[in-house]
């Protein structure tokens, strides 16, 4: 049995192409998100609970200030190479700033929980018991 480019010997997707693509990290199938940046409660192919992840929002302010910083060097360049008007300006980095936030976002939330999955993480224990 040859094993695709995009799975694993367990059959599972990569992942980075399933974090890019929203796939489910047990059976590759597009059922990760229910819209935009929202988890699917379940996967509708295999039937995997994507709530029992606890990816939280960690990534948004991280990713905000990266994304952040990045639009701010590309417009201070355009703006000391070419001079545009103020409205240019709005026109061109208020949609790209928010598609790249939500971009980034639902692709690091995807690979966050496909990694949690991977690895099989759980809550800490202490000798075999539950931490309070």
């Amino acid at each position: 049995m040859a094993l695709t480019k995009t799975e694993n010997e367990k059959g599972q997707p990569e992942v980075l192409p399933a974090a890019l693509f929203g796939l489910c990290p047990n059976c590759g199938q597009k059922t990760l998100f229910a819209n935009l940046t929202k988890f699917s409660d379940k996967c509708r192919a295999c039937g995997l609970d994507f709530s029992q992840y606890n990816v939280g929002d960690g990534p948004a302010a991280f990713l905000t200030l990266i994304v952040g910083a990045i639009i701010l060097g590309l417009a201070l360049a355009v703006e000391a190479n070419f001079h545009p008007p103020i409205w240019i300006h709005i026109m061109l980095w208020v949609p790209l700033t928010v598609a790249a936030v939500v971009g980034s976002l639902r692709v690091s939330k995807a690979l966050l929980l496909i990694l949690e999955h991977r690895n099989q993480a759980r809550e800490g224990t202490i000798d075999g018991s539950d931490c309070p």
